[in-house]
């Protein structure tokens, strides 16, 4: 295990240090200035748009609004990134990561903006909403089916499987250090539990988890604001360290800065998704009149997550000084730097918090797979196969889909270490990433277009832009929504 552990992360840094880190920092920085900096110039309209309901202007019937997909974009946002993450870059890339969190935030959101805005152009009708994400901009938009299908694995592979193991670990680390709960223990309760209800059952459950997650996070911004507020007095010597130790000569010369640069790049971007692909399959689903309207929405949600709740998170561990701590990283880092601040019931609120927020995240990564699954095999029938023997190899494989997601990878991530499981995730992250960045640098321009008319319409007066697929004639033929 451990020679893996030590093959993956070797290919980790070579990806991220030579590969990743600058792809990921020049699509936005180009996507910045072709957007005509859209993530500073138009946050008052994404603030606007949060207000905006959707209504089917034929049938009068509700649907899925910009403010409640952005709800449920920033819901599976919020969580193991926030707390964990922060915590894991800090502890090995030090307080400047904290720096190259903020600037892939502010960067990668009009990198959000350009492919949730795909996202909508290219997205179906669903039942009573909409479906769509890269997998399918890919496949209509760019006509490479191959590509589609390797995204639809690869994301299936980082959210259905190994991210789960994540937010497993994170929990078990949690308990482990409130309760003293052995992992072992925790990782059968959190299979049992995840089973259940990926296979239908205690549907209570889930409603109950949409109800206190988001009370949950509202709770653990207040305490953190609390906490700041409180030590308000070092927070200018906290943002001292983080931009020396993000620049400092010290660490040029160490070494560290790489660490630094890369840490915290990686765990900004799987803290608020920008460019991974995940965000555009929420995205899609939104009613809109317009595409650019989600597009905005979710270059808001990065903004939220990162600058906002990963901020929180860092100034109380900064604050507290434990993250110079060898021993404390993940979860307990931040457990601990909690406790300094309020005592023992700080490891518990953090405890009962990331187990709310990683367990509804084990439900979200679930489905986030079984949609791309879904698109692959009803994607893949051959007129010459029965239809009653595919459709019972689609259930075969979103059987064995469904024993990996919440039973194998949730028990071993429970179970194996910190480390392991991060580089796991971030061997998946890199090639997902890179496959998303590749579409929507082929596709962006359309995303820009869509921008023109929006803002153009704007400067007429018109409050809400409308978009009819025939102000893209040649792609007409491709969407098949905006009628």
């Amino acid at each position: 295990m451990t020679d893996i552990n030590q093959l993956i992360t070797t290919i980790n840094d070579a990806l991220w240090s030579y590969v990743l880190i600058g792809a990921l920092v020049g699509c936005g920085l180009w996507f910045t200035w072709k957007t005509r900096f859209v993530q500073f110039r138009m946050v008052g309209e994404m603030l606007r748009l949060l207000t905006e309901s959707a209504v089917d202007s034929v049938k009068g019937v509700k649907h899925i609004s910009s403010f409640q997909a952005f709800a449920v974009s920033v819901a599976t946002r919020v969580g193991t990134g926030n707390l964990a993450g922060v915590a894991t870059a800090i502890a090995i890339g030090g307080p400047g990561a904290v720096f190259w969190m903020w600037l892939i935030a502010l960067i990668g959101s009009a990198t959000a903006f350009v492919e949730s805005t795909l996202a909508q152009l290219y997205k179906l009708p669903y039942k009573d909403s909409f479906i769509g994400g890269p997998a399918y901009y890919i496949q209509r938009g760019l006509h490479q089916r191959w590509m589609a299908v390797l995204f639809a694995v690869l994301i299936t592979c980082q959210f259905g499987l190994s991210n789960n193991s994540i937010q497993a670990n994170t929990i078990c680390g949690a308990l482990e250090e409130a309760f003293g709960w052995s992992p072992l223990w925790v990782g059968i309760a959190l299979v049992l539990m995840a089973l259940l209800i990926i296979f239908g059952g205690i549907q209570r459950i889930a409603r109950v988890s949409a109800v206190l997650v988001p009370l949950m996070a509202i709770g653990y911004m207040i305490l953190a604001i609390v906490i700041i507020i409180m030590n308000i007095e070092l927070i200018p010597h906290v943002m001292k360290v983080i931009v020396l130790d993000a620049f400092g000569f010290e660490q040029v010369a160490g070494g560290s800065l790489g660490a630094a640069m890369m840490n915290g790049i990686k765990r900004g971007l799987f803290s608020n998704e920008a460019g991974e692909g995940s965000a555009p399959n929420v995205a899609a689903t939104a009613t809109t009149s317009h595409p650019v309207k989600q597009g905005l929405i979710q270059a808001l949600g990065v903004f939220t997550d990162t600058l906002l709740v990963c901020s929180c998170t860092a100034f109380i561990i900064l604050i507290s000084g434990l993250y110079q701590v060898p021993e404390l990283n993940g979860i307990a880092l931040t457990q601990s730097a909690l406790q300094s601040e309020v005592g023992n019931t700080g490891p518990v609120f953090v405890a009962i918090a990331i187990f709310l927020f990683a367990f509804s995240s084990i439900i979200g990564n679930y489905y986030y797979g079984e949609a791309n699954i879904r698109f692959i095999t009803n994607s893949s029938q051959r007129s010459t196969l029965n239809s009653q023997r595919s459709n019972l190899n689609s259930q075969l494989i979103m059987t064995v889909y469904r024993l990996f997601s919440g039973g194998i990878m949730v028990m071993f991530g429970a179970l194996a270490s910190l480390e392991l499981v991060w580089n796991i995730v971030d061997f998946f992250m890199a090639f997902l990433t890179a496959c998303n960045l590749v579409a929507i640098v082929l596709l962006g321009r359309y995303a820009f277009r869509l921008l023109d008319d929006y803002r153009r319409q704007k400067r007429q007066g018109i409050k809400e832009p409308v978009f009819h697929r025939s102000q893209l004639p040649e792609i007409e033929h491709e969407i098949v929504c905006w009628e």
